[in-house]
């Protein structure tokens, strides 16, 4: 017997195969929002974790920024301690300065020089005397400035011929006013470093050095006598050759008067 089905299986195929893709649908759709959720958690803990690190790394620099600060106040009054401390140096070694000040110029002074007065302001020193002539006066230039270890760089301000007030016989000399710097000890020192440290340097020649592959000869001393390698059992032994003797030196004649 033949069975006929006369139901609608075609739309009954449909509804089931549009109820499967429903579904798929919506299960698609609830994976992607899972996937959203778990990446949007993701990157939120990742940004929250960098927000904490810039976060700690701002208080850092804020640390660091109060620690500068700290150490500029720190070198300021380091400075100022030792602007203060060379100061106090400074007038420690001043106090000695009129006494070098008057050994040099009774040192420096040549004959024929009276010095009548004499000022410091600082470290210069203006000098106002009397002197025979102008020669005088250069040679207590020159004196001041190279003979001197304690005052330097003399500065001629004014000569000019006068008459001495208190003279009988009218006679003029020559009347000066010079400057010149008095140093301090520190830059005594200092002076006194630079050209020996230069003599050093000069001195410290270094050694030739030979060329590439040349052997140096070996030089006997001076006065060391020369010493022969003995000869190989059974050579023939050579007797030394005579020195050349050296002819006399030629006279020479006596030049005609």
């Amino acid at each position: 017997m033949i069975k006929i089905n006369l139901l609608p299986h075609r739309e009954a195929r449909r509804k089931l195969k549009k109820t499967a893709f429903i579904a798929l649908m919506a299960l698609s759709a609830v994976a992607g929002v899972v996937v959203v959720i778990v990446v949007g958690g993701y990157n939120q803990s990742r940004i929250s974790i960098q927000n904490e690190r810039n976060a700690v790394i701002t208080r850092a620099n804020a640390e660091l920024d109060v620690q500068i600060a700290e150490i500029a106040t720190l070198k300021q009054e380091i400075e100022a301690l030792k602007a203060r401390q060379q100061a106090v140096e400074d007038l420690q070694a001043d106090r000695n300065q009129p006494v070098y000040l008057l050994e040099e110029l009774v040192k420096q002074t040549p004959p024929g020089v009276y010095l009548n007065s004499f000022k410091q302001e600082g470290q210069r020193v203006s000098i106002n005397g009397f002197a025979q002539s102008q020669e005088r006066v250069a040679e207590l230039l020159r004196n001041l400035s190279a003979g001197s270890p304690w005052l330097d760089g003399p500065q001629l301000s004014e000569v000019k011929l006068v008459t001495l007030a208190n003279s009988k016989s009218g006679k003029k000399v020559n009347e000066f006013t010079l400057t010149v710097a008095i140093k301090r000890p520190r830059d005594k020192e200092a002076a006194q470093a630079g050209p020996e440290t230069a003599a050093v340097d000069a001195g410290a020649t270094p050694a030739a050095t030979p060329a590439a592959g040349a052997t140096p000869a070996a030089t006997p001393a001076a006065g060391a006598p020369a010493t022969a390698k003995p000869a190989p059992a059974g050579a023939a032994v050579t007797p030394p050759a005579p020195a050349a003797k050296t002819a006399p030196a030629a006279k020479t004649a006596p030049a005609a008067n």
